[in-house]
């Protein structure tokens, strides 16, 4: 059934490529209340099968252990494409993977919406802008990238995603939307996610010297998990003109070295800051030009950055006592 059929009043079905990751599983989540089912699709080279565990008693949930790279079988109304490992620690272990997860995974997805008629949505990211020259970031900035350096597998893999997806709309009418998703927290976070809310989070419950990267004068802006799965649904169902691409993410910036200082107060640890080299090709700004996302989607983020660190901190928290009273 298309999704031109989904939209005569029967509620969709959903696949989610990496529903098993961070991100995926809230939107699974999230879908469920509002999808006819829910499939995840995921080979859990980061995603954890913990992550779905509570949604598995649903039966309008399924869960396929696949590479998204693979042709997929199933019949679908919509389709979500977050696929990929999202931190440099995972996405720069298998470079190559990572390359093919991008491009190959969102040709396959492409495919299988062009069978079934589904919309195919893509979770792109900030990083397509690589280190910018022009701040905010507006979805009319090309971006300043560095095609051969150790981020290219990355960034340039969802470059190439992209292209796919635009070039699938125009050469075949597909129904698309593309979100550039920017640096996104909360619970589910993996504990070697390699990322820098998690990394601080994690040493600040361990008492360890939080790691510093460069001089913390580089700055992130940080949206909530939930936040960013409501921007993902706004999109989806947004007018078939809408197709983006358009960022998803928090205005509020702040350097690293304030992040740092923030989760130190919030967890009321003693760590103190050190600092090492900065990685190669780190930008030094990143915060996100949402006018788009406000007007076409009327949608911003509603949740304070202490408030939505306090329930990361928690999550963790709470990982890392299980794991210290698990027998070794």
């Amino acid at each position: 059934m298309s999704a031109v059929d989904a939209n005569r009043g029967r509620s969709p079905r959903v696949l989610v490529t990496g529903g098993a990751g961070f991100i995926g599983s809230h939107l699974c989540e999230r879908l469920l209340a509002t999808s006819e089912a829910v499939v995840s699709v995921d080979n859990y080279y980061t995603g954890r099968a913990e992550n779905i565990a509570h949604l598995r008693s649903s039966a309008k949930f399924e869960a396929l252990t696949r590479d998204a790279t693979e042709p997929l079988e199933v019949e679908v109304d919509q389709i979500y494409n977050l696929a990929c490992p999202a931190s440099p620690v995972h996405y720069q272990r298998d470079p190559v993977r990572t390359v093919q997860t991008n491009v190959l995974g969102a040709l396959a997805v492409l495919r299988l919406a062009e069978r079934t008629g589904a919309t195919a949505l893509q979770a792109s990211t900030s990083e397509v802008y690589g280190d910018p020259e022009r701040h905010p970031q507006t979805e009319t900035y090309w971006g300043h990238t560095n095609p051969i350096g150790p981020r290219a597998c990355y960034n340039e893999g969802k470059r190439c995603a992209e292209t796919l997806f635009f070039d699938f709309h125009r050469q075949y009418a597909m129904p698309i939307k593309v979100a550039r998703i920017f640096n996104t927290y909360g619970p589910r976070m993996a504990l070697n996610d390699g990322r820098v809310v998690s990394n601080f989070i994690v040493q600040a419950l361990r008492a360890q010297p939080i790691t510093i990267h460069g001089s913390g004068e580089q700055t992130r802006s940080f949206c909530y998990v939930t936040d960013l799965v409501e921007g993902l649904a706004r999109l989806m169902a947004s007018p078939a003109a809408v197709t983006g691409p358009i960022n998803l993410g928090n205005t509020g910036e702040v350097t690293i070295a304030e992040l740092a200082e923030i989760i130190i107060r919030l967890t009321g640890s003693r760590s103190a800051i050190a600092y090492a080299d900065q990685a190669e090709d780190d930008p030094s700004r990143r915060q996100p030009d949402i006018a788009k996302a406000r007007r076409l989607l009327d949608w911003a983020p509603t949740t304070a950055l202490e408030t939505g660190l306090a329930h990361t901190i928690e999550y963790f928290d709470r990982v890392l006592r299980r794991g210290a009273a698990t027998p070794k």
